[in-house]
C-alpha cells in the first residue's frame, strides 16, 4: 500500500475499495456496542412485518463500515493528522446482512494549509451494494501532511 500526501492528490481522483459483506456477526456486535436493539435490528419476527420483511442494518454501521473501507485503500496510512467530521451523510437504501460494499471515495476539493506542512481535503463518500446501488452517501474533509510535513515530522523523531 502507498501511503498519499497532500500533493498526490487531484481534485476528482477516485480511490475504489474492495468488497465487504455485512454478517449477521456485525449486526449483533454493533447492536451490543452501540446499545440499540431497536427490534428493525434485532427481531426478526417484527421486521417481517415492516416493509422491508427483514431486519435492517444499523445505517450507523454504514459509516463505520466505510471508514474501514477507507484504512483498506491505504492511502492515508502515513499521511493522515485528523478527520474532521462528516457532513450531509444520507441513507439511501437499507442495508442487509449479506450485502456486500464497495466504498467510492473521490477527492472533491483540496487547500493547502498556511505553514505548507498539511493541507484540506474534502471528499464524497458513497457506499456501493452488490447492486451498484448508493445505499449511502456523505462528505468527509481530513487534514493530511504534505512531503514537507512528513519529512519535518519524522526528522523529529
Amino acid at each position: 500500500m502507498k501511503s498519499y500526501f497532500y500533493e498526490d492528490f487531484e481534485v476528482g481522483q477516485v480511490f475504489l475499495s474492495g468488497g465487504r459483506t455485512i454478517t449477521e456477526t456485525d449486526l449483533t456486535m454493533f447492536s451490543m456496542i452501540s446499545g440499540d436493539w431497536n427490534p428493525i435490528h434485532a427481531d426478526m419476527e417484527f421486521a417481517k412485518k415492516t416493509r422491508f420483511e427483514q431486519r435492517v442494518v444499523h445505517g450507523v454501521l454504514g459509516i463505520a463500515v466505510s471508514t474501514g473501507m477507507m484504512h483498506e485503500l491505504g492511502i492515508f496510512h502515513e499521511s493522515v493528522i485528523a478527520m474532521l467530521g462528516y457532513k450531509r451523510w444520507e441513507f439511501r437504501l437499507p442495508l442487509f446482512v449479506n450485502d456486500t460494499l464497495h466504498l467510492k471515495l473521490t477527492i472533491l476539493n483540496k487547500s493547502l494549509g498556511k505553514s505548507g506542512n498539511n493541507g484540506k481535503l474534502e471528499r464524497s463518500f458513497q457506499l456501493i451494494n452488490q447492486n451498484g446501488e448508493v445505499v449511502q452517501e456523505g462528505e468527509s474533509d481530513v487534514l493530511v501532511l504534505t512531503q514537507q510535513g512528513f519529512g519535518e515530522r519524522n526528522h523529529a523523531k
